[in-house]
């Protein structure tokens, strides 16, 4: 009897925090995220730039179409000092994305500071590697 208490009080717990929207599946984008489709094939990103406004959560998903890229964006907007509180902050630490052709990975951050970010490909893809790059504008 004990056990049924505590697994009704864990499902019960549960149940509020779904309806206080404190849980939700790990890819279901919240009600207030920009979700932006973003793909990565030979020496591109499409589309870019990208628009964003000034506070809004943002969801890249980004998708390899014909073999693995990379995805690194800076963090302070393009000419910027690169000290004090980064203009774009991530949901992960990571630094490098790395996307596998035809395995979508959603990159999350929030757009704090108006600017312009370039975005690269992080990991080599071939010739024109060096020139596969991409902006992200936070209009304010």
């Amino acid at each position: 009897m004990r056990i049924a208490k505590g697994i009704f009080a864990v499902v019960l717990a549960g149940g509020f925090c779904v309806a206080a929207g404190l849980a939700r599946p790990a890819n279901a984008p919240q009600a207030d995220v920009k979700v932006i489709e973003v793909t990565a094939k030979k020496y591109e990103f499409n589309p870019s730039p990208i628009h964003v406004k000034q506070g809004a959560r943002v969801q890249l998903k980004i998708t390899a179409t014909d073999h693995t890229h990379g995805f690194k964006i800076n963090l302070y907007p393009d000419g910027a000092p690169t000290t004090g509180d980064p203009g774009i902050v991530f949901t992960t630490k990571e630094d490098c994305f790395e996307i596998k052709q035809g395995a979508p990975v959603v990159v999350e951050f929030v757009a704090h500071t108006p600017g312009t970010y370039t975005f690269k490909c992080c990991k080599h893809c071939g010739l024109g590697h060096g020139g596969m790059k991409g902006q992200l504008v936070v209009e304010p």
